[in-house]
């Protein structure tokens, strides 16, 4: 018999610096191999830049914004009815929609080149505070295809 999936979320320890679980979740999302410690210190580095940038404003106030700016509200899914495939808008979960965001940010950042992933993060995070960059982009893209496809709402359930 298969083994019931158990969300990891209730081991999840808040992180050392900031006390966030939000922070501690976003650490996990940037890991990669399993080194932890240096997801924590590309994080870290992160928010140091974006102190230097926003002076008059906390690291940790400029991510959970930048994390509001970028969550969907609604996304695209796939649901066949008979021969045809259609993509349906449904409302995004608040986990997530969470999820998403974090997903979409780290992604971007990965997806420059030339700098240092710590001063790529911040910068991705400074442009998703402000409303624009490649994570923003990707969520208005996501409204977009669910407003194109509307009249098929309908079609969920």
């Amino acid at each position: 018999m298969a083994r019931k999936y158990k969300p990891t979320e209730r081991f999840l320890k808040p992180d050392p610096r900031y006390g966030s679980l939000l922070v501690s979740k976003f650490i996990n999302c940037i890991m990669e191999r399993g080194k932890k410690s240096v997801a924590q210190e590309i994080l870290y580095q992160a928010f140091e830049q974006i102190k230097k940038k926003m002076v008059d404003v906390e690291p940790l106030k400029v991510f959970e914004q930048a994390l509001n700016n970028v969550k969907p509200v609604v996304e695209v899914r796939s649901r066949r009815v008979g021969g045809a495939t259609y993509q349906v808008p449904v409302e995004v979960p608040q986990k997530r929609q969470v999820a998403l965001a974090m997903k979409w940010i780290v992604d971007a950042a990965r997806a420059k080149k030339g700098k240092p992933m710590c001063i790529r993060l911040a910068d991705e995070l400074v442009a998703a505070y402000n409303k624009e960059g490649a994570a923003c982009k990707k969520r208005e893209d996501t409204h977009k295809m669910a407003e194109a496809n509307k009249a098929f709402a309908h079609l969920a359930w």
